[in-house]
């Protein structure tokens, strides 16, 4: 796949004017949907720093060597970064070296696996705790999950392997609008250049069926099942397990700048499924069963996510190891990545037969490191669970509200 040459070395003065007025009024009076933008609450309101009265009941119901590994991927993330950058914190920020401190200090403490007792008073005393205002009067965050996708695939079209996994294609652009005016600060567009201008790029849809990618994408690889292909879009990472049992790990790259739009509320709107038996499983079982309805279903979502090949995965947005259940993905808009977490939620229980037998409590300390299109807003969090079958599951039922919080050392703890 070629080089795409830098947007500038092939725009003339008079084109740069022209993609200008045509990118702001576009943007301004017509309001399609590639320009939209998302109206979340601010970094700075987002979250809210409470009184040590309110904190919750520090206790994690999991062994901490998972989330040490964790820390330990959050702070090689946070050795590239320049030591002066800011996180937010709500109406705080803290630099990328206290950052760094505050990571190492709490593993520090945790590698002696201190009683509830001590680690209530660790916290109290070295650490402030803000909590995400959530999508209410009671500060209740939406918590679901995703995994890694293990699918069967092959290097080479052939049957029945028959639907692509693209690299990003050539023609792909991300224009950062701040360039342009300090008024367009935060927003950047996805689309491709016509020669004249330029519009959003295909939709899922065009890419699909009018075969756009010919051109323009290299092929990773194939896969035999148009629905597993879907999912591994909506995840963002997985493992195509090649015929000769070779591995590739997948993820993700870009997307074509289009909105996600869930296909599992248009299922519940059309009232193919319950709302109260919406799962990822749920969803699945429908399409095998109305295989008609595969195309429709699917192209509801105009959303598309071209990938690239890592040596390991799967990798979250910081280019890290996802941890399992320790891994948590949260809107980078609003809030800090990465960060050390807290989160209150719900769980399932498995039967011998791979059945949810309940769902239990779920209050685990987690690291923010990764993000997700559906991601949006102080009331959303994703739990990434690994791969295997408990993942697949867990990912495919959770939609539990809970509580979510983050901590940083205190400035004065140095």
């Amino acid at each position: 796949m070629s080089d795409r040459l830098p947007l500038k070395t092939y725009l003339s003065a008079k084109n740069i004017t022209r993609l200008f007025v045509a990118l702001t009024i576009t943007r301004l009076l017509i309001g399609c949907a590639a320009f939209k933008k998302e109206l979340p609450a601010s970094p700075e309101s987002a979250l809210k720093k409470i009184s040590s009265f309110a904190y919750p009941l520090f206790f994690d119901d999991m062994a901490y060597d998972g989330l040490e590994h964790g820390i330990m991927q959050s702070l090689a993330y946070l050795q590239t970064v320049p030591a002066d950058r800011r996180f937010r914190f709500g109406k705080d920020s803290f630099s990328t070296d206290h950052m760094v401190r505050s990571l190492e200090e709490f593993q520090s403490f945790i590698e002696n696996n201190p009683s509830q007792n001590a680690l209530k008073k660790f916290i109290k005393t070295n650490f402030w705790v803000y909590q995400s205002i959530g999508r209410d009067s009671s500060r209740r965050v939406l918590f679901t999950g995703y995994y890694e996708p293990i699918i069967r695939g092959s290097r080479q079209k052939s049957e029945p392997y028959l639907f692509p996994v693209y690299a990003r294609p050539d023609d792909l652009l991300t224009i950062d609008l701040s360039l342009f005016s300090p008024r367009f600060e935060g927003d950047k567009i996805t689309g491709r250049y016509t020669g004249d201008t330029v519009v959003p790029y295909y939709d899922r849809r065009e890419i699909e069926q009018a075969g756009r990618m010919t051109e323009n994408a290299e092929y990773l690889a194939w896969v035999k099942d148009r629905v597993d292909l879907f999912f591994l879009h909506i995840q963002g990472s997985g493992k195509i397990y090649l015929e000769d049992g070779k591995a590739l790990n997948i993820h993700y790259h870009a997307t074509n700048g289009r909105p996600y739009r869930s296909i599992g509320k248009l299922l519940i709107d059309e009232g193919k499924i319950a709302r109260a038996e919406m799962s990822m499983q749920k969803i699945r079982a429908y399409l095998e069963e109305h295989p008609e309805e595969i195309e429709k279903v699917l192209y509801h979502n105009p959303s598309y996510v071209f990938f690239k090949v890592e040596e390991d995965g799967p990798l979250g947005y910081l280019d890290v190891k996802l941890t399992p259940a320790r891994s948590l993905a949260v809107d980078r808009r609003i809030f800090p990545l990465p960060a050390l977490a807290f989160i209150e939620t719900r769980q399932p229980l498995m039967t011998g037969g791979g059945d949810i037998d309940q769902w239990t409590d779920c209050r685990r300390f987690a690291v923010t490191q990764d993000t997700g299109g559906a991601i949006r807003g102080p009331g959303r969090a994703d739990l990434f669970w690994g791969n295997g079958p408990y993942a697949e599951i867990a990912a495919g039922h959770m939609q539990h509200m809970g509580k979510l919080y983050f901590l940083v050392l205190k400035p004065d703890r140095r």
